[in-house]
């Protein structure tokens, strides 16, 4: 009997530079980010947390549970 061995991708490409999961403990997010998800999609994913969707459009704040990173969403006179 064989094992399939399944690979998960990563988005962006190998020469991309992506950021470090949770390496700042506040982000301001921008309205074309959303849905918001922590960890972000341009950081790595690897030696993060699972991928948590987090309701910041209600209050314009979220912490993520996991890490404890702060996100505030940018109001358009900000943007």
């Amino acid at each position: 009997m064989t094992q399939e061995i399944i690979v998960r991708n990563r988005p962006g490409k190998v020469e991309q530079d992506l950021q470090t999961a949770n390496a700042e403990q506040n982000y301001l997010i921008d309205q074309d980010q959303l849905p918001l998800h922590c960890p972000l999609p341009d950081m790595y994913l690897w030696n993060s947390h699972p991928k948590v969707f987090l309701p910041i459009q209600a209050t314009g704040t979220a912490k993520c549970p996991y890490c404890g990173t702060n996100y505030s969403l940018a109001s358009d006179e900000t943007s």
